[in-house]
């Protein structure tokens, strides 16, 4: 399906480092690029591993105020004056030197992303889908960071892709934490679908994403959020993405696909409170794949995102996000090269995973075979169909 795919790494992204004590440890951005490479993916003809260029001021200016990137350089300089003011310079996000420019070079790999991707594979500098795992910084706001984010690159490759002349961009979520710095950025746009799947706001950073925030005046309907329980596991979640996303999808028809990949619903995650395996996340990422060739004529750019079993789950994850864009999925149950793993246990004194599966199916029951009242995850998914698909003209019990 896959004709051009880029990567884009720069060594340079693992300075985005908040300290060893840090649960984003850099490391694990290390591991994820060494492991595509030790798959060889990086040499597949269809595969571009690209250098991206740093954010400039007027790119970061699409989506964030001239105080707030002066204020990051600032810090960037003298991390000493961070006080929290701008949301950095706090436990969850310290300041640390050369700040803004590691976060402005994720931020330009995103735009890069999206550039190459509006260009299309016909272009020598085009793709179908682009790849940034370093990226999906979706909790910093236009003037203030939160949540481990400086600059948001997802939403700086949206507002991009709108600069360019695209006239509707999907945005889907599947970090465990709501993407309420892209929703606030796109909050009355009705340009921008966004949908976001996560733990409950009730349990977990950063308290928003209930179903009842569908945007703004101009454009109800068009932000929407999955509220899911704590503890479910693969066949729940996979449940309420195909009862969520692919209709609305079909139904907005976006000229481009942007999706967070977030690995934090994992079971091991340290951070969280949802039970995904490996293989959900592996499903989910081939899901989006075939959704953006569906609906988005093949247009697709896929970021990181949050997750912190930086060893086990992290690397693995993104490999497979990597693999199945460029149209070579790695089979769940190959074994991971014991190269790999021995790099892994060289930079942090751990032992690597064994196979590239935690033993799941990728099996669900579709909500069109029922809604069951009692059940949590099925009162999360119709609280969200009911709370956007009118909008949309479609009908919240249609399928069932």
């Amino acid at each position: 399906m896959s004709r051009a795919v880029h990567v884009l790494w720069d060594d340079g992204m693992t300075g985005y480092d908040f300290g060893s004590w840090h649960p984003m440890n850099p490391v694990r951005l290390r591991l994820t690029i060494d492991l595509i490479r030790a798959f060889g993916l990086h040499t597949l003809p269809e595969l571009r591993v690209c250098a991206p260029k740093s954010a400039t001021e007027a790119d970061l200016a699409l989506v964030h105020t001239d105080a707030y990137t002066a204020a990051v350089r600032a810090a960037s300089l003298d991390p000493r004056i961070a006080d929290g003011t701008f949301g950095f310079g706090t436990e969850d996000t310290p300041a640390f030197a050369g700040m803004h420019e590691v976060s402005a070079l994720i931020a330009g790999a995103s735009i890069a992303a999206a550039e190459a991707v509006w260009r299309g594979p016909e272009h020598p500098d085009g793709a179908d889908h682009a790849i940034n795992f370093a990226g999906g910084l979706h909790h910093a706001m236009p003037d203030a960071a939160a949540g481990f984010c400086i600059y948001n690159d997802p939403a700086l490759a949206i507002a991009r892709l709108l600069e360019l002349g695209a006239e509707r961009v999907a945005y889907v979520d599947i970090d465990v934490h709501h993407g309420d710095g892209v929703q606030r950025a796109f909050w009355d746009d009705p340009r921008v679908l966004t949908i976001s799947l996560h733990e409950s706001p009730r349990f977990l950073f950063p308290g928003t994403g209930f179903a009842s925030e569908v945007g703004g005046p101009a454009a109800e309907g068009f932000a929407v959020n999955v509220a899911l329980p704590p503890g479910i596991a693969d066949a729940a979640w996979l449940r309420a993405f195909d009862a969520v996303v692919p209709p609305l999808l079909a139904d907005f028809r976006p000229d481009v696909l942007v999706s967070q990949h977030g690995t934090d619903t994992h079971v091991d995650d340290p951070l969280a409170h949802l039970a995904l395996s490996l293989d959900a996340q592996r499903t989910a990422h081939a899901a989006l794949h075939a959704l953006a060739h569906e609906h988005a004529g093949g247009r697709w750019i896929a970021t990181g995102g949050g997750g912190y079993a930086t060893v086990d789950v992290v690397p693995r994850s993104w490999t497979h996000l990597v693999a199945e864009a460029a149209g070579h999925a790695i089979e769940p149950t190959r074994e991971v090269p014991l190269d790999w793993r021995e790099e892994v246990r060289m930079l942090t004194r751990q032992a690597g995973p064994h196979r590239m599966t935690d033993g799941g199916t990728g099996d669900f029951r579709p909500f069109s075979t029922g809604y069951d009242p009692a059940d949590r995850t099925d009162q999360s998914i119709l609280a969200t169909r009911r709370a956007v698909f009118p909008a949309h003209g479609l009908d919240p019990m249609f399928d069932l």
